[in-house]
């Protein structure tokens, strides 16, 4: 974990504030599983292995723990949560109910450059799945998501989606070492109807894409019951 903690901070010396980057480390770690669920973490510890002061690892404890990845307890170590198979499906209620929107209002700004753009990340994608790289794939993935949103014209969506699909990524994650074909089929899909500027086909398939993880939780729940909370 100290090589990958280093490797994500960077050079806290420009860009994003220092809390910034590390929420982003560690929220990545959190999605990927390189800090699992049920493993203890402490501020004191965080901040020597990231090379930081104890205020910006406070801070983004507490933006995680308002996404529901951390539970901080006073006086006791802050601890990484369990996945929840409750708080997963009504996020995913609330990411489609963005997401059909965000995507049938594409339909009318959708120019020839930003369909190019999207096709080039499907193909990323591809090239990402045949070489097992889950952690690129995933962060293409956001990336189609959120074109989609900025092409719309309705690019604040992208912050609130964000927020609520928190507890599906690493669901999703843990999906990709057999549902990745099925997220790349789907976009492909998803763009043959902005193609075709039906936006009512659009929603549909979006609809049925972000709708897979109520088949692939369970799935998911069977080979990594420790990382699932009783509900």
């Amino acid at each position: 974990m100290n090589d990958q903690a280093q490797m994500r901070i960077g050079d806290f010396n420009r860009g994003p504030s220092v809390t910034d980057q590390v929420f982003e480390a560690l929220y990545h770690q959190v999605v990927e599983l390189e800090l699992p669920p049920g493993m203890k973490l402490s501020e004191v510890e965080m901040s020597k292995l990231m090379g930081v002061s104890r205020q910006p690892v406070r801070d983004a404890f507490y933006r995680l723990s308002q996404l529901g990845f951390l539970l901080i307890r006073p006086q006791r170590a802050t601890v990484v949560t369990h996945i929840s198979e409750r708080d997963v499906l009504q996020a995913r209620f609330i990411r489609t109910a963005l997401e059909m929107e965000t995507v049938r209002a594409a339909v009318e700004h959708l120019t020839d450059s930003h369909l190019d753009q999207l096709d080039a990340l499907i193909e990323a994608q591809k090239t990402a799945a045949a070489a097992d790289d889950r952690v690129l794939f995933h962060e293409l993935d956001d990336t189609f998501h959120k074109r989609l949103c900025e092409f719309s014209g309705h690019d604040f969506a992208w912050a609130l989606i964000r927020d609520s699909k928190a507890h599906m990524d690493r669901v999703r994650y843990l999906s990709l070492s057999f549902g990745a074909q099925s997220a790349i089929d789907d976009h492909q899909l998803i763009m043959e109807a902005l193609r075709a500027r039906d936006g009512d086909r659009a929603a549909a398939v979006m609809r049925e894409h972000l709708s897979r993880i109520k088949t692939i939780i369970g799935r998911i729940r069977e080979s990594h019951g420790a990382y699932f909370s009783e509900d």
